[in-house]
């Protein structure tokens, strides 16, 4: 296990933030990270690959990050989505500053971060994009899954990119049976699956 996925760490301080460069939304941007998140060196390669196959965002509504950590996913929706609202939700107040400076620093106003249970419980959200902490073990990334999921509007869909090796395809079907919601492998790319889980429209 990883303790960063389950320790809260207080915000970095300025010698334990670092600088880098990295292309969201098509922009080449820098940003600060730390150690004890989630890819302190940068945009890893899932995150990469989901940004790069994901389809636009609504524009409008409210969109959701689930593990945010410096805010990439966030920080992209927020570009590609000015007039939405983005929820970037972490259990780690290092995560949330990183997110929260980083949004500042690229005048995002339309990102808001929160831990779990500071989200309104009656918000639906318009799209979901996660690369949801899959080495936290089965148990809790269904219970972290089947908290958020259902949260999708009508209409809405989520996209998820896990690891091939990492049971992505078991994650799939569960999502699908446990549930209910449909959910089909979008693409692969390096070893990488995109999921997509629909909210239908109507029922």
């Amino acid at each position: 296990m990883t303790d960063h996925y389950f320790t809260d760490s207080p915000a970095a301080t300025d010698k334990q933030r670092r600088p880098h460069v990295v292309e969201l939304a098509g922009r080449e941007v820098t940003v600060e990270t730390a150690g004890g998140i989630f890819s302190p060196a940068g945009l890893d390669r899932a995150t990469a690959i989901l940004l790069d196959e994901v389809p636009e965002p609504p524009s409008a509504g409210d969109l959701l990050d689930i593990g945010c950590g410096w805010g990439p996913i966030a920080l992209t929706l927020a570009m590609r989505s000015p007039e939405a609202t983005v929820w970037a939700i972490d259990v780690t107040e290092r995560a949330l500053d990183l997110t929260r400076r980083n949004a500042a620093s690229l005048g995002l106003a339309n990102v808001r971060t929160a831990r779990p249970d500071e989200v309104p419980a009656d918000l639906a959200f318009a799209a979901i994009w996660s690369n949801p902490p899959i080495r936290i073990g089965k148990p809790a990334v269904h219970e972290l899954l089947g908290t958020w999921l259902p949260r999708l509007a009508k209409g809405a869909d989520a996209h998820l990119v896990i690891g091939k090796n990492l049971g992505a395809d078991g994650y799939a079907d569960w999502i699908a049976t446990e549930l209910g919601l449909p959910t089909e492998r979008v693409t692969t790319s390096k070893g990488f699956r995109i999921l997509r889980t629909s909210q239908p429209s109507v029922g």
